[in-house]
């Protein structure tokens, strides 16, 4: 078998988010804006697809660093396209990063997938088949009725272990939003949500990512006192000296690192300074599902658990084949939007959650997104 294609579609669909100067995503209206479908095609007729964001996918990228290595190739020899890639990457300036990386990758996992006629999760060798997920709420706002207050965080939370949710992660106010980034307000929102669900409940902080070594440290102390699970990335990684140090102090779990550079090789580095208590990966952050079973196998040679970072049909990929993961990240959530409501480019979400708070595995051949291509094809950017 040898690829014969691999090529994009670039199509509109409609959002309901927004992103603020810092990046981070709100409710929003609805508009209308591109995605990307790589496919990635064998000569016997088997395709592996995944989405991207078009500029990750675009054909100066495609034809600079992923055809050259990809092109005439065994697409099941994932070790060694994955190598090749990361090698080009050095010389890329930048331009061939690890998010276009992970969207190759997964294609590749999923092609050999379909290939095989089973999920991918099995496909890795599956530890279970449903993850208790975590409510991942959406970063604080000062839309009235939203997440602009301690309560208005408690009340959502109450909701959503309505819904069945057995655990809770906040993300609260971070820049441009005003007064943010603000210890107090951060401790009182997590003070506010642990009263409303009760002692029961399973809770998590993900900080802001820039606090400094004495705001993380009074932050963690408070969220020992209510018996929080654990403390996510509340300052900069590129700092694994300061993790160590707040990893040291705390006796709640420091959960790191998510968004640093170096895939596997940095986060084993973390795990050699016993930077965290428990190790972070995802496919998006660390280049793809091949990096991020790495990663996995590192934290478990050494007794550590790690935790996946985003939802998606990969990372809960991930999270089903690893002993060493409790929880998959359901969201981001928020009391405007209806996250049970798929795309329109899917026939259905890739995580239908029950009513106990399990997510369980697609029995679907490849990652267990039912791509709806009919839509795909009519909305394409022509």
């Amino acid at each position: 078998m040898k690829v014969v294609d691999i090529r994009t579609d670039i199509f509109f669909h409609t959002s309901y988010r927004s992103q603020d100067s810092g990046g981070h995503s709100h409710p929003g209206p609805g508009k209308r804006v591109k995605h990307a479908l790589l496919r990635i095609v064998a000569d016997d007729g088997t395709e592996g697809y995944s989405f991207q964001h078009p500029e990750q996918l675009s054909a100066a990228i495609l034809d600079s660093y992923v055809r050259p290595v990809l092109a005439g190739q065994d697409p099941l020899a994932r070790e060694r396209l994955f190598d090749e890639m990361v090698h080009r990457q050095r010389g890329s300036g930048g331009r061939f990063n690890d998010r276009s990386l992970s969207a190759v990758d997964q294609a590749l996992w999923d092609l050999a997938g379909r290939k095989a006629g089973m999920p991918v999760y099995k496909l890795i060798g599956a530890y279970r088949d449903k993850i208790l997920a975590y409510g991942s709420i959406m970063c604080g706002d000062d839309l009235p009725g939203g997440l602009s207050s301690p309560e208005d965080y408690a009340a959502y939370s109450v909701k959503l272990v309505e819904r069945g949710y057995r655990a809770v992660k906040l993300h609260t106010w971070f820049p441009p939003m005003p007064g943010a980034p603000d210890p107090k307000m951060e401790i009182a929102a997590c003070a506010a949500v642990r009263e409303a669900v009760g002692p029961d409940i399973r809770l998590m902080l993900d900080g802001y990512h820039w606090y400094s070594r004495t705001d993380a440290l009074r932050i963690g102390r408070a969220l020992e006192k209510l018996d929080f699970e654990w403390f996510e990335e509340p300052m900069d990684e590129t700092s694994m000296s300061s993790y160590a140090w707040l990893a040291d102090k705390l006796d709640i779990p420091v959960l790191g690192p998510e968004t640093i550079s170096g895939k596997n090789r940095s986060r084993a580095e973390w795990v050699r300074h016993e930077a965290s208590d428990i190790l972070r990966t995802g496919v998006l952050n660390a280049g793809g599902i091949t990096p991020s079973l790495k990663v996995m196998h590192t934290a478990h040679s050494f007794g550590l658990n790690c935790e996946v970072h985003g939802n998606g049909a990969a990372n809960l990929a991930l999270c089903l084949s690893s002993a060493n993961c409790d929880w998959y990240e359901r969201g981001l959530l928020h009391p405007f939007l209806d996250y049970e409501q798929p795309p329109e480019y899917l026939r259905g979400i890739v995580d239908p959650m029950d009513g106990e708070g399990y997510v369980h595995g697609s029995a679907q051949p490849g990652l267990g997104e039912d791509i709806d291509f009919e839509y795909i094809e009519a909305n394409l950017a022509r």
